[in-house]
């Protein structure tokens, strides 16, 4: 295949007006200016009035959560997380399953090629929950790191999540030894990788997060988790703890370069300073991040001190718009609006949706940038209708204008959308599906 005639944009440092990028099976072989040297007997699709764009990494999101969108919606954290905790103990694979697909729909419907989820509610009579999302992930057709995530503070011995919807431990570690087992595929151009995700410094045990550490660093896994999201977390770590959350989880093996943190809101210049000595990356979340009067995090800043940071929806409970081209623009956005106009341009935002993303997630080598060798994970925005067409600066028109229509994403080399539409499930039938399901899990849990 070979796209032609569309503005490129490497994110590696070049651009090409009117270039080509040509695809052999699922690798980009060829990126350069003007038209491709070699056109007979390939497929041209005809990039004129068009952006093409490295493919967009999620790295942070709770996939499950797109069937119970619409609840607590004034709420604080803690509050919204008290409210949906008993609605999210009654899900199961259907309930996963649908949730999941409906939400990798909309994540390719905005650039998306590849994503995280980060699943760690695990009701005892839920079933293969793990399973259900990765089952999806396959017939939307996105490149899925899925992570293995888990909760065993309840409520009796001091955390914030009910009782009922915690494991025990040496569970908790024998399915995520299983998870690595079952699923991860460490080889080049992987579909499918796995990583180990405590949940939090509130709903989980020093000894859970540790023995995580240890089996993933064995197994040859990455570590995630929430980390600094709220001045509550703050409090709750330093009155539990005596420490900050970083300084908590730091101790327990919780930094380097194959540790990321969801959010990483409240960390003062030194805990930057740490976390970009470390290796450690962050997923910054600032649509959720604000839906919930968390703050905004330090983009700028972690930048500046050499941070590996990524763009992230997280969960459709608390962004119910989950599009992952609308945080692109809201992390320049809200950069700007507390660091002054010169914060974040608007190719630093697309670049922390692209190469930073794949670089969080270890996959830099891969994904990311427009480079031959590179998977062939694209896509290709029209910015030639009248919302977009005299925009001076293409990338502006991605960035900073209304949402273009997506023209065509590659995942491996593979259509998953075309003009819009996901050609790889029924949207509608995802859709009434969704409903369904939410209308459930709220009667079960009345």
């Amino acid at each position: 295949m070979i796209i032609e005639g569309a503005h490129v944009v490497t994110v590696s440092g070049d651009e090409f007006a009117g270039g080509h990028v040509v695809v052999e099976g699922n690798r980009i072989t060829a990126v350069g200016a003007g038209p491709a040297p070699d056109r007979a007997g390939n497929e041209v699709v005809d990039g004129r009035g068009c952006l093409l764009t490295p493919g967009f990494v999620n790295t942070h999101h709770h996939l499950y959560q797109w069937v119970t969108r619409g609840l607590a919606v004034d709420a604080t954290l803690f509050e919204w997380l008290t409210t949906l905790y008993p609605v999210w103990a009654g899900i199961d694979e259907h309930a996963v399953h649908t949730g999941a697909r409906g939400a990798l729909a909309q994540l390719a419907r905005t650039g998306c090629t590849t994503t995280t989820d980060h699943h760690y509610v695990f009701p005892r009579e839920g079933g293969d929950l793990l399973g259900a999302e990765i089952r999806a992930a396959a017939e939307v057709g996105l490149r899925f790191h899925p992570t293995r995530g888990s909760m065993d503070l309840g409520q009796r011995d001091g955390g914030l999540p009910p009782d009922h919807v915690v494991e025990d431990r040496d569970a908790i570690l024998a399915a995520s030894q299983d998870a690595i087992d079952r699923w991860h595929d460490p080889s080049a151009g992987s579909m499918l990788r796995i990583a180990l995700a405590p949940c939090s410094p509130f709903s989980v045990t020093g000894e859970l997060m540790r023995e995580s550490a240890e089996l993933a660093r064995r197994r040859g896994v990455r570590l995630h988790t929430h980390l600094a999201e709220t001045v509550d977390e703050e409090d709750f770590c330093r009155e539990r703890f005596g420490c900050s959350p970083l300084e908590y989880v730091e101790g327990l093996g919780w930094t380097g370069d194959d540790v990321w943190f969801a959010h990483a809101v409240h960390l003062d210049d030194a805990a930057v300073k740490k976390v970009a000595a470390t290796g450690t990356g962050v997923a910054h979340c600032p649509s959720s991040n604000a839906r919930l009067g968390a703050g905004i995090a330090r983009t700028r800043d972690l930048r500046d001190a050499g941070a590996r940071v990524g763009l992230g929806v997280d969960g459709a409970a608390s962004n119910e718009a989950a599009s992952l081209l609308e945080e692109v623009r809201h992390a320049l956005l809200f950069a700007r609006a507390v660091g002054g106009p010169t914060a974040l341009g608007v190719r630093d935002a697309l670049e922390l949706a692209t190469a930073g993303g794949a670089a969080v997630l270890g996959r830099g080598d891969e994904i990311g940038t427009i480079e031959a060798g590179k998977l062939a994970d694209l896509a290709l925005w029209r910015i030639d209708g009248p919302e977009h067409v005299d925009v001076a600066d293409p990338v502006a028109a991605l960035v900073l204008g209304s949402p273009p229509p997506l023209e065509l994403l590659l995942v491996n080399g593979r259509a998953v959308v075309e003009r819009g539409r996901v050609l790889t499930v029924d949207e509608e039938a995802v859709g009434r599906e969704c409903a369904a399901v939410h209308r459930n899990l709220l009667e079960k849990a009345s």
